[in-house]
């Protein structure tokens, strides 16, 4: 399935997450889309942005290690749901899979917002800092990107490549 229609998916399920570890579990599924299309455009992307995109992947994986998986799930164990990233075969269109996983992560960012003002409970309000970071920086990796594809772009319509 083509990335923007995942991060479409994502922000449709972010929307309807209602629940604390609902949220969560969106931040997580976000970081795992993150991964995978860092590491798909790694492979298959422009080859002048691969370098950008192993970080964006790197990005990715450390913002999936700040989330506790088991607490997610709501029953002390890890969610049998796989990520909606396992399902990523091609990103069509780099600059609006970017723009809509930037999207993404913003908004992911203001929902833990959200649930860590409303706890009660330590360990969650930590877990939500700790994916607020995440987001924030897998976020500025994805900036990272689009800045390099708009100077290259700047430099192929201005004739210096």
């Amino acid at each position: 399935m083509d990335a923007v229609r995942l991060i479409a998916a994502g922000r449709h399920a972010l929307a309807q997450s209602g629940a604390a570890m609902d949220i969560v579990g969106e931040a997580w599924q976000t970081q795992a889309l993150a991964q995978g299309t860092g590491g798909w455009l790694a492979i298959s992307g422009p080859p002048e942005l691969r370098a950008e995109a192993r970080g964006l992947g790197e990005a990715g994986t450390r913002g999936c290690g700040v989330i506790d998986r088991a607490a997610v799930s709501g029953e002390g164990r890890v969610p049998d749901y796989p990520p909606r990233a396992a399902q990523l075969t091609e990103v069509s269109d780099v600059r609006q899979c970017l723009l809509g996983l930037q999207a993404l992560l913003g908004e992911v960012g203001i929902a833990l917002v959200g649930v860590a003002c409303a706890t009660d409970e330590e360990g969650l309000y930590w877990q939500c800092i700790e994916s607020i970071d995440a987001a924030d920086e897998t976020s500025d990796r994805v900036r990272a990107i689009l800045r390099k594809m708009t100077v290259r772009e700047r430099g192929s319509a201005s004739g210096v490549v």
